[in-house]
């Protein structure tokens, strides 16, 4: 489904790439069309000015909403599949960036028996449990915001992908993701995720609120992102993504 052709790395302060057209346009249209109303949302102050609606956040709306839309429920399973995360692995493999995530051992004895026998003589790191999920997110243009912050340590790869039609934005409106570090460097070891406020950072880079785009993150102790309160004044729109995150599960 993804299509990383053209997806761009860059290093500092920590990995981060940007892919345009990363869904076939019929099914980005469909991914358009179909976003969930804003009265199935969530409202998350804690995280800025946003509006959530995921396996977290009004968890049974968002069940009956995906099940329900074949378009939703297609990426659902997509994204479930235990192989996803190894193919987004694989890709940022591609890209110099090594997270060193072991898949678990194949399901039979012979299988199970090899890899503890392995572990046994330290040839072989513990395999990962892993979770992938997605959500939808709104930021009204008109002042919302997503704090700056580092992610979860429970997060290894997050994804946010711009769902909106091509001419519906209004770039004075701002809306791209920032790329920062704290004002204050004693702060930049972050790895707990601690929120700091648009005043206590520098932006050191932006990437632009664009239709197909996805931006692509790597967890570490310093990547420290946000969105800026948007300058859309008056206006009702939204800015709509859609967030893929890839984590760990305890244990």
């Amino acid at each position: 489904m993804f299509d990383f052709t053209n997806l761009v790395f860059e290093y500092e302060p920590f990995p981060i790439g940007v892919a345009r057209d990363v869904f076939p346009k019929e099914l980005y249209e469909q991914m358009v069309a179909g976003f969930p109303p804003e009265g199935l949302f969530e409202y998350k102050e804690v995280l800025g000015h946003k509006y959530s609606l995921s396996e977290v956040n009004h968890p049974q709306k968002y069940h009956e909403f995906v099940q329900s839309h074949e378009t939703w429920r297609s990426l659902y399973e997509w994204i479930k599949r235990p192989e996803f995360p190894y193919e987004i692995f694989e890709t940022l493999n591609k890209h110099n960036i090594e997270l060193g995530v072991p898949r678990r051992p194949v399901d039979t004895p012979g299988g199970l028996q090899a890899f503890y026998n392995k572990l046994r003589r330290g040839r072989s790191a513990p395999a990962a449990r892993l979770n992938t999920r997605f959500e939808f997110s709104m930021l009204p243009a008109d002042g919302g915001c997503i704090k700056p912050h580092t992610d979860a340590p429970q997060k290894i790869v997050t994804l946010v992908v711009a769902i909106l039609k091509p001419t519906e934005w209004n770039e004075a409106y701002g809306g791209g993701t920032e790329v920062m570090k704290p004002k204050d460097i004693s702060r930049n070891y972050n790895f707990v995720n601690n929120q700091l406020e648009f005043e206590e950072v520098e932006t050191v880079g932006t990437f632009d609120y664009c239709p197909n785009q996805c931006v692509v993150f790597i967890k570490t102790f310093n990547s420290l992102h946000g969105v800026r309160p948007m300058q859309g004044h008056g206006t009702n729109l939204m800015r709509k993504t859609l967030t893929i995150n890839i984590e760990k599960l305890p244990g």
